[in-house]
């Protein structure tokens, strides 16, 4: 079943964790696109606050303070989207949380409300939306992964293990929609190190401010993953290659992965500068100030991403390369041991 998606001025999209970073990046594109956009956060404050700005250049946009992680609240964020635009035709699952710290270290009320918002949040979000599009008659929900989907990092367990099962949930329920004949396109957006104030927004457990390690990517290339997965359905879209290289590592070669973040994850995660913005951070149980995209490292900011443009333009990415090789070799090997029982003697 082939599924058609509109084009970005004729949609009402829904984007979580609007306030900042790739949210916002995302909402600021969409709105100059001349989509009908729905911002969710927790901070209302900081919702208003962007709307006027968007709708100051002509944006058509609507605020609703939710936290994902209540089903409850969720739900009104749809019902905002339908009460002032008349329905959703896209839904951006970006709202994240996040710690820097050893799985000991982090705290088991910390590892809930991390699942809360970044599984929960993310499965609240898509079973709501795909319920609306359903009755709408089509449309895209994209969820955003993390290279980390792939391959844990070191002191960031809590997160690394929230979107491996969000890249689980996204796959069934792709699966389960494409069997059922409906037409939702269902993409998982999967960001290498991206220049957003993730470090300053994570609760930290260690003795040192946190960073992220290079390279470092534009937010606003996020923002072109989602909106091109918007009009166009995929399955996934990596931003950033340095990511995609994590990921490709941790499969072809997981021990020599492990070995090298023990090695070098911990000092690649601290910042030798205790600069005061790092200070003001951790968002975690409760909304802080927002309303910047990017992030406050002093590092080179790569603008562009060509893995993202080839997998748009629908070249094979590596990852998808060496999936298949490795099915090849699986397949061949299965055969060999299928020849050799048929062949085996009485």
């Amino acid at each position: 079943m082939r599924i058609r998606l509109k084009p970005i001025d004729q949609q009402t999209i829904v984007v979580t964790g609007a306030t900042s970073g790739n949210g916002l990046a995302t909402v600021e594109e969409a709105a100059a696109r001349g989509a009908r956009v729905v911002l969710a956060a927790r901070n209302l404050d900081a919702l208003e606050e962007v709307a006027v700005r968007l709708r100051s250049h002509g944006g058509q946009v609507a605020v609703c303070a939710a936290d994902v992680a209540d089903a409850d609240e969720v739900e009104r964020v749809a019902a905002t989207a339908v009460q002032q635009f008349g329905g959703i035709d896209a839904w951006v699952n970006n709202a994240a949380a996040a710690s820097y710290g050893t799985i000991e270290q982090v705290t088991l009320e910390d590892h809930r409300r991390i699942f809360d918002v970044n599984y929960f949040g993310v499965l609240h979000g898509s079973l709501i939306a795909a319920r609306h599009l359903r009755a709408r008659g089509g449309g895209a929900i994209i969820n955003l992964g993390s290279v980390l989907s792939d391959r844990a990092m070191i002191l960031q367990g809590p997160y690394s293990a929230t979107k491996a099962a969000v890249q689980a949930a996204t796959d069934a329920l792709r699966m389960e929609l494409e069997q059922d004949g409906a037409p939702i396109s269902v993409t998982l957006i999967k960001p290498g190190a991206i220049h957003t104030p993730y470090p300053e927004h994570a609760r930290n457990y260690m003795n040192a401010p946190p960073r992220l390690p290079p390279p470092l990517y534009d937010p606003r290339l996020v923002a072109d993953a989602i909106l091109f997965a918007c009009e166009h359905p995929r399955r996934q879209l990596y931003v950033g290659g340095g990511g995609l290289a994590v990921s490709l590592a941790g499969k072809v070669a997981p021990r020599l992965t492990d070995l090298a973040m023990e090695a070098f994850g911990t000092s690649s995660q601290q910042s030798p500068h205790d600069a005061g913005v790092l200070n003001r951070r951790d968002n975690l149980h409760e909304p802080r100030p927002e309303g910047t995209i990017d992030g406050a490292q002093d590092v080179q900011v790569r603008r562009t991403s060509f893995l993202l443009q080839a997998q748009k333009l629908g070249v094979p990415t590596p990852d998808n390369l060496i999936r298949a090789g490795l099915n090849a070799v699986a397949d061949l090997a299965e055969a060999v041991d299928a020849a050799r029982y048929r062949n085996r003697k009485p």
